[in-house]
């Protein structure tokens, strides 16, 4: 009997995962890199730990962090012992909502791979004699990896449909596909029990943490709420203030009307400018990152002492010579003038610069004195936490759009050249960028299928038999190039692509860097969904550009063929995912570990350096962005679910549990030590994680169902259809009855009443598990205001180095002894 997916002469599907894949090679390479990568950081994180314990040193939050041994393993064991409550405590709710979603699929995954080892793996063995491993590439011609250890031995799943009536009646006598096709049935429905079970239970338990920690809590950040569409007669602090307290909720303290500070902002960022080029232009002019005698660049501001002046020198691969600032020669700039800017002429550059900065000194003290146009958005900040809740849970105006109240963010959190955007410029705004990622996600799947199409041998034959012969005959190459390159290059891709829409996202108006990082979150997850598995799994190949092309019409015509592509697909991208998750987890995580990106760009950022500012700037902690590891993680878990029923997914499930254990450390780490996250968020991410994976469980579940139903099994095909329409009543009522909660603070977290008559009044359950009275998501808002920083900044002063300040000095003194001489 001829499997109705097997490969036909005629069949416009290639299937070009036989042709690239070989997990022996992958996981060689990833394991070695991994090893590198992981000894490396062992050996350079106690030198290094301006790096490797950044956030440990300069944040006050992880003070209460213990101190990691300074051995090669010792730090592991410190690491696993740090405790929720201390993660919570010194890296608040957006790291622990992150170290949950990682707690949460290492426990689905375990308990999928125990059943697959116990259960599904033991029949499958017993009804073909498979124990579902991969089998070896064959020597000789063969050009394809043979993938029978997902077949199943009545060709009924994964490996055949029977089509006829004798045959469908032959197969129908058969007791172990029987067997094997209830067991399907029965493991669909236990574990997408099991993943909302866990859903569900986690989302208690971050909504209880989340309400006990922000209802202790009382800062500027939780009493002011965001007042948008405010018409034309109440653009007056006075008039809001009198129309709030008018609607009886309680009492403003203050409000912060945003106006048209455009001009003051462009201003203080050409000031900024101007000022670096004055300091570059002075430690030039006085020599002062300078070695004495051979004059070669060294000198970095200490910001840590003795051992942090060391272990630069180490890090720079420096000597630790004794520097002093020496006079040189005024340096020159060009400036240009006349017609169309087209004479120019060499100036003093410190005179120039200086004067400028004078100028603009006094333009920003004359501006700050003018009145600005109003803007219909302003900051309302209340008297207490409890009316700035029932303020942002009412309707304020009768007509839509006027008077919104939303949650403010952080003082420090507000994009301030957003907010003087109208409505209609930001919504504009929005559409425009959302449809040019649309567009950008669609772009990048069309370029991963001529991309991939060269990776295959039959393709690169018709291009260049002789190169496809010489690949035939070198194992080890065709190996390195069909298994190497096809997951690095996606891997690659899915490093730069989030830069990209990160930028997008900071054009889209949004009010404060909290929302720009949820809004990543998303863009980057349906770039990942989209090319990694929607492309790759219902289109079944990407390395037959022409049939692809060919076929999408044929598809979009007929909806069974998405079915038969569908299973065909499953099978065949089986070993793609299973190296995809073998490259990230056994071989990327452990670079991510050490950092590999500041490593190897500080000595280049270090030669760039010129004056105490840009050193200064060299040794901050990295930025841990969400946006930008989140959603690939997400993706790899629904990689797990959708393969944790199907014929020898053990084996994804196994990698999968490394890649999420050992991914569970490595952030784990960065989050607490190394690694800076600024933008606090209060868990908000979390509604995003369950959204998207209950999104893969209905994928899934769709997915068995047409393979049962390919398989002529249509009543238990059937049977998953009442499991996918209950999921999808599961995101309704998910986003009714949890996501307020994860966006609002209720009312009665508000009362500090003690739980059961555990806690005393005003005291919050963490307030009294850990040594941190006030937390971290808040900690940096205690004592602000509401203010555009532009308008109350004091100008700063040109940052030098002692010597080059003591010489500049002194050299001013001697100017004026000689004119009061003259």
């Amino acid at each position: 009997m001829d499997p109705i997916w097997a490969l036909k002469e005629n069949d416009q599907y290639k299937n070009q995962t036989k042709n690239q894949r070989d997990i022996q090679t992958q996981s060689v390479i990833s394991v070695a890199l991994g090893l590198i990568a992981f000894i490396s950081f062992c050996i350079l994180r106690p030198r290094w730990t301006t790096l490797y314990a950044a956030r440990k040193r300069q944040k006050n939050a992880a003070s209460i962090l213990p101190e990691l041994p300074d051995t090669f393993f010792g730090w592991i064991p410190a690491l696993y012992q740090i405790t929720e409550e201390e993660v919570l405590a010194s890296a608040g709710l957006d790291a622990f909502v992150f170290l949950s979603f990682f707690r949460m699929a290492i426990k689905f995954i375990a308990v999928t791979f125990f059943f697959q080892l116990v259960v599904m793996l033991p029949v499958h063995h017993y009804d073909t004699g498979n124990w579902g491993l991969p089998n070896p590439v064959q020597g000789g011609n063969n050009t394809s990896n043979d993938t029978s250890s997902f077949a199943y031995s009545s060709q009924r799943m994964f490996d055949g449909v029977l089509t006829t009536a004798d045959q469908l009646a032959e197969s129908d006598d058969d007791p172990a596909s029987e067997r094997m096709l209830w067991l399907y049935v029965f493991f669909v429905y236990l574990f997408s029990g099991f993943a909302l079970y866990l859903i569900v239970t986690e989302t208690k338990k971050i909504i209880r943490i989340r309400q006990d920690y922000l209802g202790s809590q009382s800062t500027i950040t939780d009493r002011t709420i965001r007042l948008s569409g405010i018409p034309e007669e109440l653009r007056s602090e006075e008039m809001i203030k009198e129309t709030i307290e008018n609607l009886q909720i309680g009492k403003v303290d203050s409000v912060l009307l945003c106006k048209d500070w455009t001009e003051i902002d462009n201003l203080m960022t050409k000031r900024r400018a101007v000022l670096r080029k004055l300091e570059e232009v002075l430690t030039a002019n006085f020599g002062g990152l300078k070695h004495g005698g051979n004059g070669a660049e060294t000198q970095q501001p200490s910001h840590d002492g003795a051992d942090g002046d060391e272990e630069n020198s180490r890090l720079l691969g420096r000597n630790n010579s004794t520097h002093k600032a020496t006079l040189q020669e005024r340096p020159k700039t060009r400036i240009w003038y006349g017609f169309l800017n087209l004479q120019s002429r060499k100036i003093d550059a410190i005179d120039y610069y200086e004067e400028k900065l004078r100028k603009l000194d006094e333009q920003v003290k004359s501006s700050r004195q003018k009145m600005f146009k109003p803007m219909p958005l302003a900051f309302v900040t209340l008297d207490s936490t409890a009316t700035a809740q029932m303020a942002v849970q009412a309707l304020m105006d009768p007509e839509p759009m006027k008077l919104v109240a939303n949650l403010a963010p952080a003082p420090s959190d507000v994009i301030w050249h957003h907010t003087y955007l109208s409505r209609t410029t930001r919504m504009f705004r929005a559409w425009s960028i959302t449809l040019v990622i649309a567009i950008l996600t669609v772009f990048w799947s069309l370029l991963l299928v001529p991309l991939a199409g060269l990776l295959s041998l039959e393709n690169i034959g018709k291009v260049s038999p002789q190169l496809r012969d010489a690949l035939n005959s070198h194992q080890t190459t065709r190996a390195l190039i069909q298994t190497g390159l096809p997951t690095l290059v996606i891997s690659l891709l899915s490093v730069a692509v989030p830069y990209i829409y990160y930028w997008l996202s900071t054009l889209q108006g949004m009010i404060s860097q909290g929302d720009i990082e949820m809004s990543l979150i998303s863009k980057n997850y349906f770039f990942s969904f989209f090319n990694l598995f929607v492309v790759f799994t219902v289109f079944g190949t990407v390395s037959n550009a022409a049939g692809y092309f060919d076929q999408i019409g044929k598809t979009l015509q007929d909806t069974t063929s998405i079915a038969y592509i569908l299973a065909r697909s499953l099978k065949n991208l089986v070993l793609f995912y299973m190296n995809l998750i073998i490259l990230q987890g056994l071989g990327l995580f452990p670079f991510r570990l050490l950092e590999f990106g500041s490593v190897a760009l500080y000595p280049i950022y270090s030669l760039a350096s010129k004056t105490p500012r840009d050193y200064a700037e060299l040794v901050q902690p990295p930025v841990f962005s969400y946006g930008f590891y989140l959603p690939q993680t997400i993706l790899i878990f629904i990689i797990c679910i959708v393969y944790s029923v199907l014929p020898g997914s053990w084996f994804i499930l196994f990698f999968g549990l490394l890649y999420f254990l050992i991914g569970s450390f490595t952030y784990k780490y960065q989050l607490l030590y190394a690694m800076d996250h600024r933008q606090h968020s209060t868990g908000r991410a979390w509604p995003i994680i369950c959204n998207r994976i209950v999104l893969g469980l209905a994928v899934f579940q769709l997915a068995m169902a047409g393979i049962l139903g390919l398989s002529m099994a249509i009543k238990r095909a059937i049977l998953i259809v009442p499991l996918l329409a209950f999921t999808i009543w599961f995101i309704v009522f998910y986003q009714r009855t949890y996501e307020p909660l994860m966006k609002f603070i209720a009312i009665r977290s508000l009362t500090h009443e003690p739980p059961f008559g555990a806690l005393q009044p005003g005291e919050s359950r963490y307030e009294s598990e850990t040594a941190q009275g006030r937390h971290v998501d808040e900690d940096e808002e205690t004592g602000k205001r509401y203010i555009n920083p532009s308008l109350i900044l004091p100008l700063e002063e040109v940052w030098l180095s002692k010597d080059v300040a003591t010489l500049r000095e002194g050299r001013r003194g001697e100017e004026g002894n000689g004119e009061e001489n003259v």
